[in-house]
C-alpha cells in the first residue's frame, strides 16, 4: 500500500494527547539511539477486521522508519498480529493482510454457524495465509530485539495475562489463543497448563498495562473514531453469538462487546489531568472518519479504505511534529 494521493484527514487529534511521543521516536531514528533513558511502548488495538486501521497505521510507522523504535509493543488478538509484523520489518503486510487475503469468505463466513463451525477460520489465517501469501517466519519471534508482548484471556478467571511463548510451536498457540473466540473463532487454546480466549475480550487496549510497567512514553493505535470511542449506547446488550458465552465462563458474553471493555481506558485516554497520566507521555491517534469497517467486514474495497485512513491517520500526526 502506498500513502493516498490525497490527505484523509486533517488537523490535531481530538483526544487529549502529547506529540512528544512522536517527539523522542522520531529522535531515536535519527540518531540510531535507544539509550535516552526512556522506555517507549507501542499498544495496538485489536478488533477482527476494523483492526485494519491499525494495520495501515503500522504501515505508516514502518513506511517512516520507526518500527524498530519502540522498547516493547503490546497487542490483543488482531492487535497482536500487527505487532508482530511491524517488529519483523513488514508493516505493510501488517496493513495489506486485511483487505488482500482476510475480506474473504474462506476466513469469514456467517454460514459456517449453522455448521456448527467456527464463522473466523483461524485455521485459514494460520495455515494457509500466514503461510503462503503472508508468510510469518515464526522462529524468529523468540530474538526479536523489541519484544512483543501478546495478551490472552484466562477462561477460568476471565482475567487478562501477557502469554510467554518458548518456541516456535509455543507462539503459534500464543497467536491463536489471543484471538480465539469461542462459537465465533474457535475453541479456547490451552497453553502452560491453562485455557485462553481472545485478549480483546479481557483487554482490548493494554494501555493501562504499559503504564504498569513502566512505560514513560506511549504510542496508541486505536480503530474507533474519537465519536465512536465516546459514543454510549443506551441499552448495551451483547449478540446472539456472544450471549452464548455465558456457558463457558458466566459475564463473558458482556465482556466480548468491546465498545464497554474499551471504557476503563478511554476514561485515561479522553482525560489529560487523570492521575495514571502524570509524568507520563501519551498520544492515541485514530480513524479520523468511520468508513462502515466492522469486527466481521468482508468487503475488501471498504476495508482497503480503512487501512489507508489508519495509515494518513499516522502521517499526519508525524507531519505536526516533522
Amino acid at each position: 500500500m502506498t500513502s493516498p494521493s490525497e490527505p484523509l484527514l486533517a488537523g490535531p487529534p481530538e483526544l487529549p494527547g502529547d506529540d512528544e511521543v512522536l517527539r523522542v521516536l522520531l529522535h531515536r531514528r535519527n540518531t540510531g539511539r535507544l539509550d535516552d533513558g526512556h522506555r517507549v511502548a507501542l499498544v495496538v488495538n485489536g478488533g477482527g477486521m476494523r483492526a485494519a486501521y491499525a494495520g495501515g497505521m503500522a504501515h505508516a510507522l514502518d513506511d517512516a522508519g520507526l518500527g524498530g523504535c519502540f522498547d516493547v509493543v503490546y497487542g490483543s488478538s488482531a492487535g497482536a498480529f500487527i505487532g508482530a509484523a511491524l517488529l519483523m520489518g513488514d508493516g505493510r503486510g501488517s496493513a495489506h493482510i486485511f483487505f488482500e487475503d482476510m475480506a474473504s469468505r474462506a476466513f469469514i463466513d456467517p454460514r459456517r454457524l449453522g455448521l456448527w463451525r467456527p464463522m473466523v477460520s483461524l485455521d485459514h489465517l494460520l495455515d494457509r495465509i500466514m503461510v503462503e501469501s503472508k508468510p510469518m517466519p515464526w522462529h524468529l519471534l523468540n530474538n526479536l530485539t523489541v519484544p512483543l508482548k501478546v495478551i490472552a484471556t484466562d477462561v477460568d478467571d476471565l482475567s487478562a495475562h501477557v502469554l510467554e511463548p518458548r518456541n516456535e510451536l509455543e507462539w503459534k498457540l500464543a497467536m491463536r489463543a489471543t484471538a480465539s473466540i469461542p462459537f465465533l473463532a474457535g475453541r479456547p487454546v490451552r497453553l502452560h497448563g491453562r485455557r485462553w480466549i481472545d485478549g480483546s475480550v479481557s483487554e482490548p487496549l493494554p494501555v493501562h498495562r504499559a503504564l504498569r510497567d513502566g512505560a514513560t512514553h506511549v504510542l496508541a493505535l486505536l480503530n474507533r473514531t474519537v465519536a465512536g470511542l465516546r459514543q454510549k449506547d443506551a441499552a448495551p446488550r451483547p449478540a446472539r453469538w456472544a450471549r452464548s458465552l455465558d456457558r463457558i465462563a458466566p459475564g463473558l458474553g458482556s465482556m466480548a462487546q468491546e465498545s464497554q471493555r474499551l471504557g476503563p481506558v478511554l476514561a485515561l485516554l479522553d482525560d489529560a489531568a487523570h492521575d495514571s497520566r502524570q509524568g507520563i507521555h501519551l498520544l492515541a491517534i485514530t480513524p479520523a472518519r468511520d468508513v462502515g469497517v466492522r469486527g466481521l467486514t468482508t468487503d475488501p474495497a471498504r476495508v482497503r479504505l480503512a487501512a489507508d485512513m489508519g495509515y494518513d491517520s499516522l502521517t499526519s500526526a508525524l507531519r505536526r511534529v516533522s
